[in-house]
């Protein structure tokens, strides 16, 4: 079915993390006339990737199209965490109006800030969908009036700032243009009606030379890379010869191979694409974010696409733990290397630098969830290495040093409200605003991206699990001389390799809490604990008790060991300091010191006490 320009609507899905755009988009596509009867959509159809679906988050972005009436309707479902807020640039080059979805309780967050201010700025026409309106605690009128302060916070102009508002229940799969609760029908009509009322056809010329701008990448084994975009101006048709403006202004010449169109949940190979529509074109091998394809003769390239710089880096490295090698596929250097660029080949978030000729990386992103999302998918690909503490980017700008600072907001629970400030204030953060409630207080912060490393565990605590903290990129700043981020207390750790038992850990969990549980393979160096001290502790958990031929009068009782404390991946990036590694297996996660010899690392840990308490002296 071939559609013309002005049946065509190209829109983003844009919303904080949490607030449902990808189960609003599963009832598009099954409320729509686009599956057939026999399809049977599972939950968050959208979120292929195994990762996205265990965490409820979508970390790359994702096109479908919808059948509606005569309409075609291209829709971008969008990451709605900041550290993914690069997918969200790039989708804003696509599409000609934006769908804001706003929960219908929390309302304005930091991330629907960020992702309403790109659309604003790329001129977009909005819609506002209210979701989650069937909760008893959805209090609509009032988060429409939030919305609308953002707008005209972000100076908006008259015509985005009347946007049409509809009120969904995306997981129920009801809607009405109406807030009140008793109006909603199973239906999706009134959003899909919105979308072509609202957002205007794409502004192409069908007839002139062709223009076509990669805005995403994507892989396939037949084909290999693919640019996903929309075709700016023309047509073009499977084996078409064309150029390619690359980004650092060369030509290069190609056969177009494939052409995909996209509906539902397929991807269909089409033999001639339009103007005004989204598709997907393979035959450059190195095609890359940004580029512009072209007639041959006509070249014209189209604005390089901009995406913010990173602000997190961590140092990645070969494992050389005594027991690399033992759990991973995939260990050594050039594989690590191989896999890390391959990365950055779909990704424009994320750098790499090799160090020198080593077995080192520095590899930088928008966060730490983001780093550590590449760090688990590598883990299950089978790669086996280590990675260093996360810490925010300093620049030098008009020979200052600057640092990333953050918009966070903080929404906690009143009693606990003194706790969140105390640790946000420990952490380098500038109260901005607060707002009391009746049961929740909301503070709004200016902080250092490095107070936010290591902070989740600290936050929960403080909250009693009951807070939330969102945020994302604000600006570089002047640097402030504090220390934040490293743990206070020390660690156990072990002082000989071999098989941990239940005697030896006995004898040293009362200095901490334990990570390991008997019968656990461990090396010198590895951190088995947390001391409940702020020094390290080496101990030995390899201990076995002396075999006599005495027994006790009341024979050898079973000994009762605490429950050892489990980490995720997470967990571990936020713990260690500075002097410390996490090993990452496929079958395993553990902490250790970076110089594993005890008698060196004591060396070492004395030398650097030393040189600290000599810079304070001279303080």
């Amino acid at each position: 079915m071939e559609f013309s320009p002005e049946k065509i609507r190209n829109v983003a899905i844009i919303a904080h993390v949490d607030h449902g755009k990808t189960t609003l988009v599963d009832q598009l596509l099954k409320k729509s006339d686009t599956l057939s009867a026999r399809v049977e959509l599972q939950e968050r159809a959208m979120d292929s990737n195994d990762l996205e679906r265990e965490r409820g988050i979508t970390i790359l972005a994702k096109n479908t199209a919808v059948k509606y009436k005569d309409y075609k309707i291209n829709i971008l479902d969008t990451p709605g965490h900041a550290d993914f807020s690069g997918e969200v640039e790039r989708i804003m080059m696509m599409v000609d109006g934006v769908v804001l979805v706003v929960d219908a309780y929390e309302g304005v967050m930091p991330q629907t800030r960020f992702v309403l201010k790109k659309a604003l700025e790329s001129n977009l026409k909005p819609i506002v969908v209210i979701n989650k309106v069937d909760k008893e605690s959805a209090r609509c009128e009032e988060v429409i009036d939030e919305v609308l302060d953002l707008f005209i916070e972000l100076g908006a102009s008259d015509e985005q700032a009347d946007f049409k508002v509809a009120y969904v229940s995306a997981l129920r799969g009801t809607s009405s243009l109406s807030s009140d609760i008793t109006t909603q029908r199973e239906t999706m009509n009134p959003v899909l009606d919105l979308i072509i009322s609202e957002i205007p056809a794409p502004k192409v010329d069908i007839n002139g030379s062709l223009q076509f701008q990669g805005c995403l990448l994507d892989y396939n084994d037949y084909v290999g890379r693919m640019a996903i975009g929309r075709v700016k101006r023309g047509k073009v048709s499977v084996g078409q010869m064309v150029s390619c403006i690359r980004t650092d202004k060369t030509i290069k010449q190609f056969r177009i191979q494939k052409i995909f169109g996209f509906l539902g949940l397929e991807r269909r190979e089409i033999e001639t694409a339009y103007a005004g529509d989204v598709i997907a074109i393979a035959g450059l091998a190195d095609i890359f974010v940004g580029e512009t394809i072209c007639d041959v003769g006509r070249e014209e390239a189209l604005p390089l696409i901009h995406v913010s710089e990173p602000t997190v880096e961590m140092n990645f490295s070969t494992n050389d733990s005594p027991f690399s090698g033992r759990e991973g596929a995939f260990v050594t250097s050039t594989k690590i290397n191989d896999r890390l660029f391959k990365e950055t080949q779909k990704d424009v978030s994320l750098r790499v630098e090799r160090i020198g000729k080593g077995e080192e990386w520095i590899v930088s992103g928008r966060g730490e969830l983001h780093l550590g999302i590449l760090i688990e998918t590598m883990r299950r690909e089978g790669y086996e290495f280590q990675v260093a503490k996360p810490r925010a980017i300093i620049k030098l700008i008009d020979g200052v040093k600057c640092e990333p600072f953050e918009f966070c907001q903080v929404d906690a629970p009143n009693e606990t409200i003194g706790n969140a400030i105390e640790l946000l204030g420990r952490r380098g953060g500038i109260m901005i605003d607060m707002e009391g409630g009746f049961t929740q207080t909301r503070l709004i912060y200016h902080i250092p991206s490095r107070g936010l490393i290591g902070l989740s565990t600290d936050f929960m605590t403080a909250t009693k699990g009951y807070g939330t903290l969102s945020h994302n990129f604000l600006e570089y700043r002047p640097m402030e001389n504090m220390e934040v981020g490293e743990r206070k207390l020390g660690v156990l750790v072990a002082c000989e390799e071999g098989k941990t038992t239940a005697y030896g850990i006995g004898q040293v969990e009362d200095r901490g809490t334990m990570f390991v549980e008997p019968n656990e393979n461990v090396y010198e160096g590895q951190i088995v604990g947390e001391c409940s001290r702020d020094e390290d502790l080496s101990v030995n958990v390899a201990k076995a008790k002396a075999m006599t031929n005495q027994r006790s009068a009341n024979k050898d009782l079973t000994v009762v060991l605490k429950k050892p404390r489990r980490m995720s991946l997470e967990v571990c990036l936020d713990y260690i300091n500075d002097d410390e590694l996490v090993e990452v297996t496929p079958k395993s996660i553990r902490l250790r010191k970076r110089i594993l010899d005890t008698v060196n690392r004591k060396k070492f840990d004395a030398k650097r006490i030393a040189e600290r308490k000599a810079a304070q002296e001279n303080k």
